[in-house]
Parts: structure tokens; sequence; C-alpha cells
């Protein structure tokens, strides 16, 4: 169970890690331009590589479903990258989560 955890804790610092990155970008971009820039998760996917993008796209039209794309993955696809991420290694910090026993390490 400890290593779940770890692996889970792992990823969201990655998501974190990738999070901060979008939004350092997206910060440089908006004070070079004297104006708001963010970036959607779309546009960044799409900068790094369009054909995985396109690969997702149809591995998840022919394994998945057919009408998943737009109603469901679009609207992801178009929110800001670090929001997105952010919202990722929060989800995944959660997964990974341990509360500690109420009465304490030593308790019976």
């Amino acid at each position: 169970m400890a290593a779940v955890r770890f692996f889970l804790h792992g990823l969201s610092f990655f998501a974190l890690l990738a999070a901060i990155i979008a939004g350092t970008v997206d910060s440089i971009q908006s004070v070079s331009g004297s104006r708001l820039t963010l970036t959607s998760l779309g546009n960044a996917w799409l900068s790094l590589d369009p054909e995985s993008l396109t690969l997702a796209e149809l591995g998840a039209d022919h394994y998945i479903s057919a009408d998943i794309w737009r109603p469901y993955i679009a609207p992801i696809l178009a929110q800001p990258a670090f929001a997105v991420f952010l919202l990722l290694a929060l989800i995944f910090w959660i997964a990974g989560y341990r509360r500690e026993p109420f009465a304490g390490r030593f308790s019976a």
C-alpha cells in the first residue's frame, strides 16, 4: 500500500511541476505581451506533439466510444493548462493521502 501512495504522490509532484511550468510560461507571455495570456491544455498539447493529440482522439473514438471526445474531453482541453495540472496534482495527492490515527502513533 505504501508503494501505491508513493506512486500517487509522485504523479502529484509531476502534475504540480507541469502546472508551475505552464503557469510560468503563461505569466512570461502575459508580461511580454502586456495582456493576459492563458494557454489552453489543448493548445499546449498541440504545440508539444500534434501527432499524439490526433492519436489520442482516434484512440478514444475507436476503443472507448465515438461520442466521448466532443462532450467530455474537448471541454477539458479548452481549460487553462496550469489549472488542469493543479487539479490533477490535488486529485493524486488526495488519492494517496493517509490520515493519521486519531489517538496518535502509539495508540492501541
